[in-house]
């Protein structure tokens, strides 16, 4: 209930309120570009040979034939996006090289027919990441090499922004115009790993270069904890399309479905699904298709990142017991879970 509260009025204050953050997209225009869509349904996407977001880019470990296989799979079951998330320091490393994988990606995905979003900055899991060869996987331990981008205190210190601001500004001046990538998913979980509303500083400044690239796609950031409210009004407020987090059971994510639809923008979930919680893709699936919010679960396919672990056992229970071809057809690809 209490979520429920913090929601409703960040909802009230994010609709007769503005940040100055640029041409924000009107809710007409956001419909607009959401109505030439199918309904969208999709996971957070990284290879099963990857642990981390530098072991998917980086030009040693970019595996386009693994990528081709999984991405299929994904077009099998009826998939037409994928959430992915890049890193600042494999472009840093190799920007060029960097943008043409990011192209080569695009190809493959959309020879699969799959719209992908992509993710900039990430406040979550290990603070130091560093290019070159990744940490080996800890057997059972979840998501144990997946790095923050910047990082941590990185992404506090403004020295840095002008290097992130590059960043940024290429990798969206180079595919502003690209029709194969769905939008543009600028921070994710601002404020995790204990910074709060530390991180509004480069949440604001990602917005501001996003604005002045000005791309074609709609960017967003997706609000995740309801108690982060100078976190959660700034997302509310700058984002062209409302994206968010939700884990709960179904009665409390309907409700939150309700609240932000006040807000008279397209949704989109970019991650649900976690049975240790009760959110079940047989559960949240059919009202977010119901209620044409786009539903995008955490995760694809079982390999290095571990996230399978909280909940495997109760995955292929649900599989096995299962006549739907989405559920049986999901355990064949071998889907992750994760709990932030």
């Amino acid at each position: 209930m209490k979520k429920i509260m913090v929601l409703s009025v960040l909802v009230t204050l994010a609709i007769g309120s503005s940040f100055g953050q640029g041409k924000v997209w009107s809710a007409d225009k956001a419909n607009a570009w959401y109505s030439q869509h199918k309904w969208l349904t999709g996971a957070n996407y990284i290879p099963a040979n990857a642990i981390n977001q530098l072991e998917m880019w980086q030009a040693a470990t970019f595996d386009p034939a693994t990528i081709d296989k999984e991405l299929g799979w994904a077009e099998g079951i009826g998939f037409n996006t994928m959430r992915v998330f890049l890193h600042s320091l494999a472009w840093k490393q190799d920007p060029d090289g960097f943008k043409n994988r990011v192209d080569q990606f695009l190809s493959i995905a959309d020879k699969h027919h799959i719209q992908p979003l992509f993710v900039f900055f990430d406040d979550c899991w290990n603070k130091e990441p560093k290019v070159g060869i990744q940490p080996a996987p800890k057997t059972g331990v979840h998501n144990s090499g997946w790095m923050q981008d910047p990082g941590q205190p990185a992404s506090t210190d403004p020295a840095n922004f002008p290097g992130l601001e590059k960043y940024v500004k290429d990798v969206l001046t180079t595919f502003a115009h690209d029709r194969r990538i769905l939008l543009w998913d600028l921070y994710n979980e601002p404020g995790n790993s204990g910074k709060k509303d530390s991180s509004l500083a480069l949440l604001s400044k990602v917005f501001e270069w996003a604005r002045a690239v000005n791309p074609d796609q709609p960017v967003s950031a997706g609000l995740w904890d309801w108690q982060l409210e100078k976190l959660n009004a700034f997302q509310l407020n700058n984002s062209d399309v409302i994206t968010y987090h939700d884990y709960e059971e179904l009665p409390m994510h309907r409700r939150v479905v309700e609240l932000l639809k006040a807000n008279g923008k397209p949704l989109i979930c970019t991650e649900y699904m976690a049975r240790t919680r009760n959110s079940r893709f047989a559960t949240i699936l059919p009202m977010l298709k119901k209620e044409n919010v786009a539903a995008i679960n955490w995760g694809f396919v079982d390999g290095k990142t571990n996230t399978i672990y909280a909940w495997i056992r109760r995955c292929r229970t649900e599989a096995s017991r299962s006549n739907g071809s989405m559920t049986s057809s999901i355990k064949m690809a071998r889907p992750t879970g994760r709990t932030r």
